[in-house]
């Protein structure tokens, strides 16, 4: 078998030197190279937008920076709702089921074609669940199932495996915890202030087109990590030494006072379980839908019920609360920007831009561009819509374009352009113990293969409409 050390290849492309990885290499090295952090991006973006309103607006610095300052806790509820999206999905998926779950996943592939395949489907099936749980889950069976794959002898390109894991990311905001969607669902967001009304996700998430949009990407991308795999003969880069999937953080289990006892206790989570299920089973009878709040207890309930113990559950929380600290660094910074646009009317000086180069039958397609660019600046896909959704709301409306359309066009551009965009792979390649290098070039491949999906359906849709 001919492998090689992990980081030897630094394209990440397992010795291949032809097809569309090595042409994107040049663009994936300027990626990996030159864009700084997103904290770092929210910052420039910050004192960029108080120049626009400066320049656009008859705003005075004065009146900027009120703005600014006045802007910057607008968004603490849905900070909160974002962070506890990927605590809550962090946490689940490494609840012990859950991970046995994942053990017995990864010994389904029985080809190296099929492997990376079956991990970018499974990932992306749990990335539709919630975007928290599909990145974990992605990095972790990309991790089982080079370790069963090796016990059984397949040659198996372990940067492919963690690429395929992470692409599944690419579909998250077309599902269950769609940022974009939820915080529109959500009765006092600030785009069902700005609209006057909230849109239910049965007319975004649980559309038909955005259901088969969803499923065609599933199967594009799929063939395209199919065709992107080492050919016989080729070099793999296999599973390091000693990076086997681990077991769960470790709960105490010393169990020497009596209040030690219920900590150690199944009943205190399980009863509290039981009571979100029954309020969760009252609101959806009673004719509730899915707002960023019901999705974030339902996550909840399922850990509870899942979880042994107090113990295991404070475990799992405090190893998931290490990936949010950015997530709550940058929101305010993000809030502030929308406090600019909105107080010296920049949303409607862009909206204007906007109007002028679109038409109801390009809106989608020219917004999902848009999104994808505007997604390297802002990776969270809820600072993106706090930052974007507000001009290209008045824009749909100016233009007659349903509000549905303008929120998925976001969506779409958000999950798209993340495929190169480092700041989500971070988690994944942490547990996977890779470089960005080394999956920039498969990820590429996903771009293409999705973008390709998310563009024709906004087309399609401006053009029926």
């Amino acid at each position: 078998m001919t492998t090689t050390d992990p980081g030897s290849d630094p394209r990440g492309t397992g010795g291949r030197s032809g097809g569309l990885a090595a042409v994107m290499r040049p663009v994936n090295s300027v990626v990996e190279r030159y864009i700084p952090s997103a904290l770092v991006f929210a910052i420039v973006l910050t004192f960029v937008v108080a120049l626009l309103a400066l320049l656009l607006t008859d705003a005075g610095p004065r009146e900027v920076v009120v703005a600014w300052g006045d802007g910057l806790a607008g968004l603490l509820a849905f900070i909160t709702q974002m962070a506890l999206i990927l605590l809550l999905g962090h946490t689940l998926a490494n609840t012990r089921p859950v991970r046995r779950l994942l053990i017995r996943l990864g010994g389904v592939p029985r080809s190296p074609r099929t492997a990376y395949v079956y991990v970018f489907v499974v990932a992306a099936l749990a990335s539709l669940i919630t975007w928290g749980l599909g990145l974990v889950v992605g990095a972790l069976l990309a991790k089982e199932v080079a370790e069963q794959g090796r016990q059984r002898g397949m040659r198996l390109h372990f940067p492919l495996l963690v690429a395929a894991g992470y692409s599944g990311y690419v579909i998250w905001h077309m599902g269950y915890s769609g940022s974009g969607p939820l915080t529109a669902a959500t009765e006092g967001s600030f785009l069902a202030e700005q609209l006057g009304r909230t849109i239910p996700v049965t007319e975004t998430t649980f559309t038909w087109w955005n259901l088969t949009a969803a499923a065609v990407t599933i199967v594009v991308v799929g063939l395209a990590i199919g065709w992107a795999a080492p050919r016989r003969g080729e070099d793999v880069v296999p599973l390091p030494a000693g990076a086997e999937y681990g077991d769960a953080p470790d709960a105490q289990d010393t169990v020497v006072t009596p209040a030690d006892r219920v900590d150690a206790s199944r009943v205190p989570t399980l009863l509290t379980g039981l009571l979100l299920v029954a309020y969760l089973v009252l609101h959806y009878v009673d004719g509730g839908t899915p707002t960023l709040d019901i999705v974030n207890w339902t996550f909840l309930a399922l850990i509870l019920l899942l979880v042994r113990n107090p113990f295991e559950l404070v475990a799992l929380v405090k190893n998931a609360a290490s990936n949010v600290g950015e997530i709550l660094l940058q929101f305010p910074l993000y809030a502030g920007i929308l406090g600019i646009m909105t107080a010296t009317g920049l949303i409607s000086v862009l909206s204007d831009a906007f109007v002028g180069v679109a038409s109801p039958a390009t809106f989608g397609l020219l917004t999902f561009l848009a999104a994808g660019l505007v997604n390297f600046f802002v990776p969270s896909g809820g600072g993106q819509f706090a930052v974007q959704g507000p001009i290209v709301l008045d824009a749909a409306e100016r233009l007659g374009v349903d509000p549905s359309v303008a929120i998925m066009a976001v969506a779409y551009g958000d999950q798209w352009t993340n495929m190169i965009q480092p700041f989500w792979a971070l988690p994944v390649l942490a547990i996977a113990g890779l470089k960005m290098r080394d999956i920039l070039g498969y990820t590429t491949v996903t771009l293409v293969a999705s973008g390709l999906v998310f563009g024709g359906t906004m087309l399609l849709l401006g053009l029926a409409g």
